[in-house]
């Protein structure tokens, strides 16, 4: 599980930064690199207002037209706060207050900064780039500052880790789960528990993950060999996955059931 310190994880922000930086600079230089800078006091003139010039907003650093999108930001509508400014950290907290509406995100985690990629696909998509605001994330030559491939870095990690996460899901897809007063609780897998197809079923186990304060219930391949061995090695046992030291057995719940309940 990857968290925000330790000498590994700084290490490889640090070479994530040093890429960044360097397909940035590659794009600065391009023929195709045109745009407006603002600084904050001139985009805050863009909210949209009757005597405004037009309905700007930025994400890190990034200016778009949404005049197109202006029932949700001008003067009194929903997302008016981020007419005018880079609130890009509200954008994931939610928090529309004043106090809130912020550009800094240097505290926010991996996954945050993914749901900012996320939004800023959707402008990139949906609105037409104008420019960038100097400030925190682009200085006054409109080129990238460190915080912002610091940003952009944490961004590249919460992929990496996404897509591992995916893998592990791969591996161990998600119990499908029940429970009700009168019953209990019920995990049982089927080939398609927990979002994963599959042309396997497995069983329920509970999957301890490291710095986790409880397993959760996970389905498990019982034949072949283990995911990380090649099919064709003679050491195997066929018995898939089962026999992965992070992996616990239901107390009460038959080994090779494919459903366990557990009555109130």
């Amino acid at each position: 599980m990857l968290r925000p310190c330790g000498c590994g994880l700084l290490l490889g922000l640090t070479a994530a930064v040093a890429a960044v930086m360097a397909a940035w600079l590659m794009n600065w230089w391009s023929p195709r690199a045109r745009f407006r800078l603002f600084i904050p006091e001139e985009l805050a003139r863009y909210r949209g207002g009757p005597e405004d010039p037009g309905l700007y907003l930025a994400l890190l650093g990034r200016v778009y037209d949404v005049s197109s999108g202006r029932r949700h930001y001008e003067p009194g509508a929903h997302y008016s706060g981020f007419a005018g400014r880079d609130a890009s950290r509200a954008f994931v907290t939610g928090d529309y207050s004043e106090a809130g509406l912020l550009d800094d995100v240097s505290d926010l985690s991996f996954s945050d900064m993914l749901t900012l990629k996320n939004w800023l696909s959707f402008y990139e998509k949906n609105y037409e780039f104008i420019g960038k605001v100097i400030g925190r994330f682009y200085g006054d030559d409109g080129l990238p500052t460190p915080e912002l491939a610091q940003a952009e870095a944490m961004i590249i990690k919460g992929l990496e880790a996404k897509k591992q996460e995916m893998k592990e899901k791969q591996k161990f897809p998600p119990c499908n789960a029940e429970w009700s007063s009168t019953r209990g609780s019920r995990f049982w897998c089927s080939q398609k528990s927990g979002g994963v197809s599959r042309d396997w079923i497995g069983v329920p186990r509970k999957l301890y993950k490291p710095g986790a304060k409880e397993p959760h219930c996970v389905c498990v391949r019982t034949s072949g060999p283990p995911s990380d061995q090649s099919p064709d090695s003679p050491t195997h046992r066929n018995r898939g996955d089962l026999d992965h030291p992070n992996l616990g057995e239901y107390a009460g719940c038959p080994p090779l059931a494919i459903t366990c309940s557990f009555p109130p």
